[in-house]
């Protein structure tokens, strides 16, 4: 077959492009200099890279975790990739105590002179388990600390920048399965979808006294501080993820890090109530043809229920 332009020629299909080297930065050099960055769940995995993205653009950025083992690592691979003299300090943190948060940023003002300008709620929990399987205190655990402890440390966040009559900006850490649900993680997604109608609504409340409120949500990004169960989860199918992506590859974290970076900015200052979500258009996808129905527990290699 041909038209005016010549023979037509077969696509092969190659997937969305690689994404630039590490140490790239998406922003001008210096864009966050004098800014602080509070991140949570920022000892390791995707929390810790949203921070080494601040840490290149020069913001002071506080990470915070529940685990101190988590931290001293973290610092020293941080404050490596961190610039224009910019500091990285950490804090011990249970973000379902409130009062123990309320210590955390009376800290960061005390060593930085002020409230910080952005929050990133990284941190969650999570693990695949049948609703049925599901005991009360795994259900109160993971919503807890996803939703509750979300919630504390935006509160806290806003009230502070509230009550000094200063602009900020918050981005909550989503899950895609907040708009579809999500078998197999029952509590978090209703956990995720609690934290996407957070962002939503706060976005309206504080928008008048210059507040920001975003989500921004994860495609597969492997990384080193994985979990066990993600771990095994992954090896149950093709060893190839990227070929099961619309994208025909996996994401780096480093993406996940530089919209952040982008969301908290002052190039994206008339963004507000919107979740992005960083993952080749996977949670979009769907066949032409349904594929057969595997149940949760025979997905997660469980018996029948008894």
């Amino acid at each position: 077959m041909t038209d005016s332009t010549g023979p037509a020629r077969a696509t092969t299909p190659r997937g969305l492009p690689a994404p630039p080297p590490v140490g790239t930065t998406a922003l001008p050099p210096g864009t966050y200099r004098g800014s602080l960055v509070l991140v949570t769940g920022g000892g390791t995995g995707l929390g810790k890279a949203v921070a080494a993205e601040f840490a290149r653009l020069g913001a002071d950025v506080l990470i915070v975790s529940r685990r101190a083992a988590h931290l001293e690592p973290a610092l020293e691979e941080l404050s490596g990739v961190s610039r224009d003299g910019a500091t990285v300090t950490a804090a011990v943190c249970d973000i379902r105590d409130p009062d123990r948060i309320s210590e955390v940023f009376d800290t960061a003002e005390a060593a930085h002179g002020r409230t910080p300008d952005v929050l990133v709620n990284n941190a969650a929990a999570n693990f695949p388990v049948p609703a049925e399987d599901m005991s009360p205190n795994a259900w109160r655990t993971v919503v807890d600390i996803t939703l509750n402890g979300t919630f504390y440390m935006t509160r806290e966040f806003g009230r502070r920048h509230l009550a000094a009559g200063t602009p900020g900006s918050v981005i909550a850490v989503g899950a895609s399965y907040a708009w579809t649900g999500g078998p197999g993680f029952a509590h978090s997604a209703a956990a995720k979808a609690g934290v996407k109608n957070l962002v939503e609504t706060l976005a309206v409340e504080w928008s008048p006294y210059g507040i920001q409120v975003n989500g921004l949500v994860p495609g597969l990004m492997p990384h080193e501080d994985m979990t066990g169960d993600i771990r095994e989860g992954l090896g149950r199918g093709d060893a190839d993820h990227g070929a099961r992506q619309p994208a025909l590859r996996v994401g780096a974290p480093r993406e996940l890090g530089w919209a952040a970076t982008f969301l908290a900015s002052p190039y994206a200052r008339f963004i507000s109530g919107h979740t992005l979500v960083v993952d080749g258009a996977n949670w979009q996808r769907r066949g032409l043809v349904s594929p057969p129905v595997v149940t949760v527990r025979e997905q997660l290699g469980r018996g029948p229920f008894q």
